[in-house]
């Protein structure tokens, strides 16, 4: 390439970069220093251009020349006007992709769902100076929720160094910090305090504020069921009785012995892993409880007995004896179930549409009963099935191979049945329902923060408790892997991808149509 032909290029580029000077400073990185050293390098590269073309400028008064001039300085102010504009464009409408596999920058269904049914509007005052240094990640998070619902959620901060009286109604002390979310406007106002939160406790917050009243959720115990409060080095389940809290669910403990019913009180009943028989006036009381429109979730464990099977057996659920295996869906063994072959039911729609696995280890699988000795109006239906090519294996210490005579194919893992009840004599609500679960296990504390497990619970306390809202995906226990820049740093990196890149790329494509222009 002759130099004539480089200087021309040199000029087409330091035109760019002297008019797009001001965009630097005013748009993108905002730096002085950056704007003026590209001011001054088109400068130098605008008299480079000068100092090779002079002849040709001396005749830029004949018509050939002149038009060349003008139309190569009008295309230039024409490509720099479109990027000015896109950048402006995309300035005002800041489209953002989660791209993350964990999806750590969007809001959870729950969080989503939750602020759609706020009545009134929520607040969140969060007492955090601007030095800490968790500032600009609460800011993020409460950023997105007034985004997804900017007339049901505002939010504000306020250093408690400069509002004193602040920090003493809260009781802070030096460097401590605190935020306040409210429902409503006035002193008044329902308020609950937080630490830092995180999107799952933000949303609990705005789901106790929003209940009307706290359904009381009574675990049985007695019979050997994993316990709310686990024993020092036990397992426990005080995990989900946290979960149940942040949601708006009171647990209690109940042990039927003695008792002619079940509380009135009760909204829920669980029965968690039970290992012995319950006896004959513990199963009357279940029995009248359902039949007055009680709910109950049941969870069983393989190689355990708990009497009450014929009770089961009026709502059509009956539980296999032996335990599920698959040799194909399992997490390398085949008693660790994994499935994703879901039902129709609305306890797991969230979790298919998502495509999530739930994980059931030594789990037990049921015979649905549409006939027979059911009770009337009794409607039963599978929520979580295995794959097609599971068996029972009755034999599960001996053997993991199928069996002449065992149980084979696609399995029931959890089934729900529902019955109306509005004409019972003393009735509790207008529908039984029932949840059985084949394991017990992913109840545990070890085992809570598997994402569709837990979702799966909670979805059916949800259900059975008559709260569709509550049947949704709850905000992930996400491992956030994030890339901490400074301001300074952030700057250079607008300037390179909104400045510097799009100006080269523009810059090499109007020396191209320069130089075929110049032939």
């Amino acid at each position: 390439m002759r130099a004539t032909h480089v200087t021309r290029v040199l000029g087409a580029f330091g035109l760019l970069l002297l008019l797009s000077s001001p965009l630097t400073l005013f748009l993108t990185s905002g730096s002085v220093a950056l704007a003026g050293g590209k001011a001054v390098l088109g400068a130098a590269m605008l008299a480079a251009y000068v100092l090779t073309h002079r002849q040709e400028l001396g005749r830029a008064g004949t018509r050939r020349t002149g038009r060349f001039l003008a139309s190569s300085v009008l295309t230039t102010l024409v490509v720099l006007g479109v990027l000015v504009a896109l950048n402006v464009l995309a300035f005002r409408k800041n489209q953002r992709w989660d791209l993350t596999r964990e999806r750590i920058f969007s809001l959870a269904p729950q969080t989503v769902q939750t602020l759609a049914g706020l009545k009134e509007k929520a607040h969140a005052l969060a007492l955090v100076p601007p030095t800490h240094p968790s500032y600009g990640e609460l800011e993020e998070l409460f950023r997105r929720y007034h985004e997804a619902a900017p007339e049901a959620f505002d939010y504000a901060f306020v250093d408690p160094r400069r509002e004193p009286s602040l920090a003493a109604k809260y009781q802070l002390k030096d460097g401590q910090t605190l935020v306040v979310v409210s429902r409503g406007e006035g002193d008044a106002a329902p308020h609950t305090t937080l630490p830092l939160p995180a999107e799952q406790e933000l949303t609990n917050a705005l789901l106790q504020l929003g209940a009307t009243g706290a359904q009381k959720v009574y675990f049985l115990e007695g019979h050997g069921e994993w316990p709310l409060e686990p024993p020092a080095g036990g397992d426990g389940l005080s995990e989900l009785r946290r979960q149940l809290q942040r949601e708006g669910y009171r647990p209690e403990p109940l042990n039927l012995l003695g008792r002619k019913e079940v509380p009135r009180d009760a909204g829920l009943l669980v029965i968690a892993g039970a290992k012995q028989d319950y006896t004959a006036p513990e199963v009357a009381a279940l029995r009248t409880y359902l039949g007055e429109g009680g709910r109950l979730l049941y969870f069983t464990d393989a190689n355990t007995e708990d009497g009450l099977g014929l009770f089961l057996a009026d709502y059509g659920v009956q539980v296999d004896e032996g335990v599920a295996a698959d040799p194909r869906f399992n997490s390398g063994n085949p008693f660790v179930l994994v499935s994703n072959f879901y039902g129709k039911h609305a306890i797991t729609r969230p979790l298919q549409e998502r495509g999530f696995n739930v994980q059931l280890p030594t789990a037990r699988s049921f015979t649905l009963v549409r006939e027979g000795f059911l009770l009337p109006g009794v409607t039963v239906e599978p929520v979580l099935l295995s794959s097609p090519y599971a068996w029972v294996e009755s034999r599960p210490l001996e053997d993991t191979t199928p069996s002449s005579g065992e149980k084979m194919g696609q399995l029931t893992l959890v089934a729900a049945a529902s019955r109306d009840t509005r004409a019972a004599e003393h009735k509790r609500f207008d529908e039984a329902r029932l949840v059985a679960v084949g394991e017990s296990e992913l109840l545990l504390d070890p085992n809570w923060r598997y994402e569709a497990n837990r979702n799966l619970v909670m979805n059916a306390l949800g259900w059975a408790s008559h709260q569709v809202e509550k049947i949704t995906l709850r905000p992930p226990d996400r491992e956030t892997s994030t890339l901490e820049l400074s301001e300074d740093q952030m700057r250079t990196l607008r300037f390179v991808s909104t400045d510097l890149l799009p100006l080269s790329l523009l810059g090499v494509g109007l020396a191209v149509w320069l130089s075929r222009r110049n032939r």
